[in-house]
């Protein structure tokens, strides 16, 4: 893991409680363990973990203000002083345009803002302490430094409610660390802290501006060549050299052995669209995407284009088709890993602990069986489906702007698939509800079929989109909480609808956003747990920039059939890629639900075991006898919600992996001084007062 991490507290100089030169316990110096200080007192930042040199840049005008970029960024260094003046003034919406995906802190005087970025892949967490306020780029050191203990009401809204920002709101798993929402800057003011949003908010008066689909396609392509361009334009890093040989293995062998990447660039190559295209785009610009720099013989190397081929699970044989058809280009070099019944889901429930809990911890070991084989610096299509397509909801937002004829292409294709006249007039039905129901409204109908219980699966894609179309679902997993923990989410929904007033905004784009944050969120946890020394995932889509400009493509662009696919299809014309294989942006057929069940069989045992005394039923969130029977059913084949159990799974494991830890994030601190330090104490149930 790698984070930054500092703070600004209410007295200023270096006897300042709190700050860098700070004697904590035993005479120790209060710092985070393996840091590096960007900046000194009175508002102290570091940077933790094993960033690169090129990740971490410090750009200073004089003593008093200074910039600090980490990750990977466009600008130069140049463009980071005129954007440290400009921001001294206030605006803060410049920090964020640059190519790349980085956090940029500023410090001008005493007045500290660290921004966060769109989609939530990057994001930003605080706590008040030491009279001022503490800050990261990752919970658990926060909570580390004020031994912060578990927050029940979110872990229950985690498993209600996961698509819901009004149930989660800006709180984390630990109790009294927040973080700030996409969009938004923490600002901080001698340890006054302020949360404030860059992005400019659209009138929701009058309907939106019709954009051109043309200007706004090309405007995708620009950042999508930008963002990948800034990559391969960053240095070249050769990761641990390889200690030596071992009979029998070839060197290949010994990194993936070992769990070293390859050196150079390269990029996941599933067949689809969003994969396919980064690869296209990485191997065909100018430059050399698999050279490292000072080594080879400067004529370039291949990009390493990396598929995995599920031998457990069928049904992708036309995307392998089509992923060899792509990688048969001079420029890539295609590497296929099998992967068995080890890389089903659940397989493997041994990990790292993460800063968060995710669904994606069960498909950690999975994803590390194909990132081993992958590069240094590895791209991923992540996101694309989330920034550019478009939620059913969106079809409500059609209705308020009074563009009708532009539902007619998605529903028809929706009664084609499901084979009934009745399709269209129930969608137009649902959608023109959707658009006349506000905000409060929609947040109390959740909060009462939570109370009751009601938890109607969709079935089909009809009754999945009908389902959608609304402001707020149940998660997949609320079925198997307890009804105190419904009891609770569902007051929180009722307090936050009160709130709320009226709540004027467009339903389309309010539940793409929050598809978009969880996705982002989910995407960090899974980079941390899959994570292989030396390697860094690139997910260019997540960009600020390409959010933008996905954001500004027409809905009525949007809700077509195949859009995402024709709207690469027209990226990669324009950056000069024509010669697509047959068949290239087909949906697949294939679900990841086989491969969730097929690991849920396999598996069934060690899941019975780690749900035999649960957590979760200490915190009263779940009873275990309730889990055990639910493993049994799905392994056995009946139709439950899979995704729902993959959230109680993630949850059960990311809590006994913070539970076992050892040890703190900071220096000059007791070996006490840790998140949750008296572990979870069993309660009745989630409702009970001082739990």
């Amino acid at each position: 893991m790698r984070w930054l991490v500092g703070w600004s507290s209410a007295a200023a100089g270096p006897a300042a409680i709190g700050s860098a030169g700070a004697v904590g316990y035993d005479g120790e110096t209060l710092q985070p363990v393996g840091s590096q200080l960007l900046w000194g007192d009175p508002d102290p930042l570091w940077a933790v973990g094993d960033w690169r040199p090129d990740e971490v840049r410090v750009v200073r005008a004089d003593a008093q203000h200074g910039i600090a970029v980490l990750g990977i960024c466009g600008a130069s260094d140049e463009e980071l002083r005129r954007g440290l003046v400009t921001a001294r003034g206030g605006a803060l919406r410049h920090l964020t345009t640059w190519p790349g995906s980085y956090t940029a802190v500023v410090q001008a005087g005493r007045r500290i803002t660290v921004c966060g970025d769109l989609a939530g892949a990057r994001p930003v967490f605080h706590t008040p302490w030491a009279g001022g306020t503490a800050y990261a780029t990752a919970a658990l050191p926060l909570a580390d430094l004020i031994e912060a203990n578990l927050d029940f009401t979110h872990l229950a809204a985690l498993l209600a409610a996961p698509d819901v920002p009004a149930a989660l709101r800006d709180t984390t798993p630990y109790d009294g660390v927040r973080r700030i929402p996409p969009g938004h800057a923490l600002v901080l003011r001698a340890g006054a802290r302020e949360v404030v949003g860059y992005e400019p908010v659209a009138s929701l008066a009058v309907a939106a501006t019709p954009a051109d689909p043309e200007r706004a396609v090309d405007a995708v392509r620009d950042a999508l060549v930008e963002a990948v361009r800034t990559r391969l334009a960053a240095p070249r890093h050769v990761p641990d050299l390889d200690p030596g040989p071992v009979p029998g293995m070839g060197p290949a062998e010994r990194r993936a052995a070992r769990g070293m990447p390859v050196p150079g660039i390269g990029a996941d190559l599933s067949g689809g669209p969003a994969s396919g295209t980064l690869a296209l785009l990485a191997a065909g610009l100018p430059g050399r995407p698999g050279t490292l720099l000072g080594h080879g013989t400067g004529a370039g190397e291949r990009l390493l284009a990396v598929t995995f081929n599920d031998l457990a699970v069928g049904g992708r044989e036309a995307e392998l088709e089509r992923a060899g058809a792509l990688a048969a280009g001079p420029r890539l070099h295609h590497v296929v890993v099998a992967g068995g019944e080890e890389t089903l889901p659940y397989a493997d429930l041994d990990g790292p602990l993460t800063d968060e809990p995710g669904p994606s911890l069960v498909l950690a070991a999975r994803h590390r069986a194909r990132l081993a084989a992958g590069s240094a610096d590895h791209f991923t299509g992540h996101g694309a489906r989330q920034v550019l397509d478009a939620h059913p909801a969106r079809l409500a937002d059609l209705l308020m702007d009074r563009r009708r004829r532009h539902l007619v292409r998605p529903v028809a294709a929706l009664a084609r698939a499901d084979g009934s006249v009745l399709v269209p007039a129930r969608v137009y039905g649902a959608a023109r509800r959707l658009a006349r129901t506000p905000y409060r409204a929609g947040l109390e109908t959740l909060a009462e079929r939570l109370m009751r219980r009601r938890f109607d699966e969709p079935k089909g894609a009809v009754g999945a989109s009908l389902a959608a179309l609304t402001w707020a679902r149940p998660g997949p997993a609320a079925r198997w909480l307890t009804g105190e923990a419904l009891a609770e989410v569902s007051v929180l929904l009722q307090a936050e609808a009160d709130r709320s007033g009226t709540g004027a905004q467009r339903p389309g784009d309010y539940r793409a956003r929050a598809a978009l944050a969880r996705h982002a969120a989910d995407l960090r946890v899974l980079e941390q747990a899959a994570e292989i020394r030396s390697q860094r995932l690139h997910a260019p889509f997540l960009d600020n920039q390409v959010v933008r400009a996905c954001r500004d493509l027409p809905e009525a662009l949007r809700v077509q059939p195949g859009a995402r696919a024709a709207t690469l299809r027209t990226v990669l014309e324009g950056a000069g890629v024509t010669d697509l294989p047959p068949g290239w942006g087909a949906p697949s057929h294939a679900s990841s639900a086989a491969a969730a069940r097929a690991g849920l069989r396999v598996a069934a045992d060690p899941l019975l075991d780690l749900f035999s005394t649960p957590l979760l039923a200490d915190a009263g969130l779940v009873e275990a006898r309730v889990v055990r029977k639910a493993v049994r059913a799905a392994a056995a084949g009946e139709p439950l919600p899979l995704d729902g159990l993959a959230d109680l799974v993630s949850l059960e494991l990311w809590l006994r992996r913070l539970l076992a830890r050892r040890g703190t994030c900071w220096t000059g601190t007791p070996t006490r001084s840790r998140a949750v330090p008296s572990g979870i104490q069993p309660r009745r149930s989630a409702l009970t007062p001082g739990a």
